[in-house]
């Protein structure tokens, strides 16, 4: 079977994107590695998770690297959520009578080269973002304007990568948890490698 040709990708990547696509459209969840190997007609699960993280990284899914079962296309763009009006956090107000306008997000979405990445672990929790939740990444294209406060995807070459809050203070990076059980991360900036800073949060209840 052909699939659509993106140039952005390589060829293996558009047959295992294409072919992931109709699989989860026909089967309503992600296919086993076990199960893309043998679409690929591959014999090893190695070329099938390295083209799998290039389409993470490529923002075309999101997956838990490992679990191939939490996987998630990030290909459909949202035009207008109604904002169906306001609703307190304190005492109760009026309810909404009537639609009036939307909640355009297309324009986060459509910011170049945006990927998604499904958070692991409970360092951000205070930030609200919560395991298992998945988070819009706007790519670092200059390292040296980013602002202390950023949430940053940060990767530390041989320790792997982070979701944390980006400060420089004297020279030096410190990675920062929204919890407070986890202690700052110090770096020199040529020890980190900044992929992304945070555009929006996607939780699925």
């Amino acid at each position: 079977m052909t699939y659509p040709v993106d140039n952005n990708l390589t060829n293996a990547q558009n047959e295992l994107y294409g072919w992931i696509k109709d699989y989860m459209q026909n089967f309503k969840h992600s296919p086993s590695i076990r199960q893309m190997m043998e679409a690929m007609g591959l014999k090893s699960p190695a070329p099938i998770q390295s083209r799998l993280k290039h389409l993470q990284e490529k923002g075309y899914i999101s997956w838990q690297e490992g679990k191939a079962r939490t996987m998630q296309i990030v290909d459909e763009i949202v035009e207008g959520v109604p904002i169906m009006g306001s609703v307190a956090a304190g005492g109760l107000i009026e309810t909404y009578s009537d639609i009036n306008e939307n909640l355009d997000i297309s324009d986060v979405l459509k910011k170049k080269n945006v990927f998604a990445l499904t958070v692991n672990g409970d360092s951000m929790i205070d930030a609200c973002i919560a395991d298992g939740d998945m988070v819009l990444m706007e790519p670092i294209n200059d390292s040296y304007s980013l602002r202390n406060g950023t949430i940053v995807s940060a990767m530390v070459p041989g320790l792997g990568t982070t979701l944390k809050y980006f400060f420089k203070r004297d020279g030096k990076i410190f990675l920062e948890a929204a919890n407070s059980n986890y202690d700052p991360i110090e770096l020199n900036l040529d020890e980190v490698i900044f992929q992304g800073k945070l555009l929006a949060v996607w939780r699925k209840v």
